[in-house]
């Protein structure tokens, strides 16, 4: 007699499962029976369950795991897949792996967070850069100035001035130690639509010096037809006097002002790693310190101020020194702009720094405004713009005398910003 109900018999357990029995179910298809609670089913067609006892209710059938009979009835507990397979799918059959990345996410963020770099980076260096330039000459002070032309004219100035320099530097540079600070260059740059010009002004040119108002007292001080070399005008009140006296006697309406020092011209070139110069000639003067061989070299900070302030080893004087000057300056301009210093922060931050601690320029130049000055600079040394001297006829009482009727045109080709067609000395 058995008292089992019907399925749980030993005789009765489906196809042999169980213990001992030859082909088992894996376990991933064992299930647990569930006792419904509740009211009891009304008897259906089904068979009944064999008597229990006093007491016991019939018992319901299993139906695919979800529930007992025809009522859907859903206990809530045990689908019957116990390890998370799909039946016969064997253990961790339905277990998933770890997402695939999302590259293109990955990818935009990291385009933002390069950009959001690049541009704090950049706009970081634009407000240092800025800081540093020294804004000191006011060319507000200068008075009578000439009507403005087509595109830009600076007024580049390279002074002899000793500031800021230790004795030991004074004597490398082999500057002396003369009080003051006088101009050792002058040149004019032009830039427009029809390439750069870079005129150099003797420092022995013959000029009058005009009324001007004094950029320190404020005075006026009236025109007197004084002739004298043009770097006097300098020595006598400065930048704002230089400008007056430059403006006065070509006509030509300066927009910028530039100057740097010995000792700045030396840190500049030493920062870009040095400046390779093909010099044409053997020179040596003792008075510079310049010693060098003809042919092609890389010039440091100190050679490089020695070739530009020889003029006694040169068979043309001020005139050969002015060429010298153009070259050295647009070969250094060249050398700023070359990949291998905009690219390199190592060497990109010192040149700047070094350059800008030693500019002085005026209270209008802006950052973009030196910038394009290099650039036009960069480009004579290229072969794209014109150098020249400024036109020389002869010279009056030991000074250089500008050519009138050059000057006139080339002022005049200057300010309508045509091709310059007036060749110098």
């Amino acid at each position: 007699m058995n008292d089992w109900p019907e399925g749980w018999s030993g005789d009765n357990r489906g196809s042999g499962y169980g213990r001992g029995s030859a082909s088992a179910r894996p376990e991933s298809a064992r299930v647990m029976r569930q006792v419904r609670r509740g009211a009891t089913p009304p008897p259906g067609p089904g068979p009944s369950a064999p008597p229990y006892g006093a007491g016991v209710p019939q018992q319901p059938s299993y139906t695919d795991g979800q529930g007992y009979g025809d009522d859907g009835y859903d206990s809530g507990y045990n689908t019957g897949q116990v390890y998370g397979g799909g039946g016969g799918g064997g253990q961790g059959a339905g277990r998933q792996g770890r997402p695939a990345p999302n590259w293109r996410r990955r990818i935009k963020w990291t385009a933002i967070t390069v950009v959001t770099v690049l541009v704090v980076t950049t706009v970081g260096t634009y407000f240092w850069a800025d800081s540093k330039l020294n804004r000191e000459v006011d060319l507000s002070k200068v008075i009578e100035r000439p009507g403005a032309g087509e595109g830009t004219n600076y007024l580049i100035v390279g002074s002899d001035s000793r500031e800021g320099m230790t004795d030991e530097q004074k004597k490398d540079l082999h500057t002396g130690s003369a009080e003051g600070k006088r101009t050792d260059s002058m040149m004019i740059l032009h830039t427009g639509d029809n390439g750069s010009t870079l005129i150099s002004l003797p420092r022995d040119s013959d000029v009058e010096i005009p009324s001007f108002v004094g950029s320190e007292s404020g005075k006026k001080y009236p025109g007197t037809g004084r002739h004298t070399k043009l770097n006097a005008a300098y020595a006598e009140d400065g930048p704002e006097l230089l400008v007056r006296t430059i403006e006065h006697n070509t006509g030509l309406r300066l927009d910028h002002y530039v100057e740097i020092g010995f000792a700045g011209f030396a840190n500049i070139v030493d920062a870009v790693g040095g400046v390779e110069m093909d010099i044409p000639q053997d020179i040596k003067d003792k008075k510079s310190g310049a010693d060098f061989k003809k042919g092609k070299q890389t010039l440091d900070g100190e050679q490089a101020l020695a070739f530009v302030r020889t003029r006694y080893a040169l068979a043309g004087s001020d005139l050969d020194r002015t060429k010298n000057q153009q070259k050295f300056l647009s070969a250094l301009a060249g050398q700023v702009a070359t990949p291998s210093t905009v690219l390199n922060p190592f060497k990109l931050y010192p040149t700047i720094g070094a350059g800008l601690d030693s500019l002085t320029v005026d209270k209008d130049m802006g950052l973009f405004d030196l910038a394009s000055m290099f650039w036009a600079m960069k480009n004579v040394s290229g072969g794209e713009g014109t150098s020249m001297n400024m036109p020389i006829s002869g010279s009056v009482g030991g000074n250089l005398k500008w050519d009138d009727a050059k000057v006139k045109k080339l002022v005049q080709e200057l300010k309508n910003d045509e091709k310059v067609t007036v060749s110098g000395n």
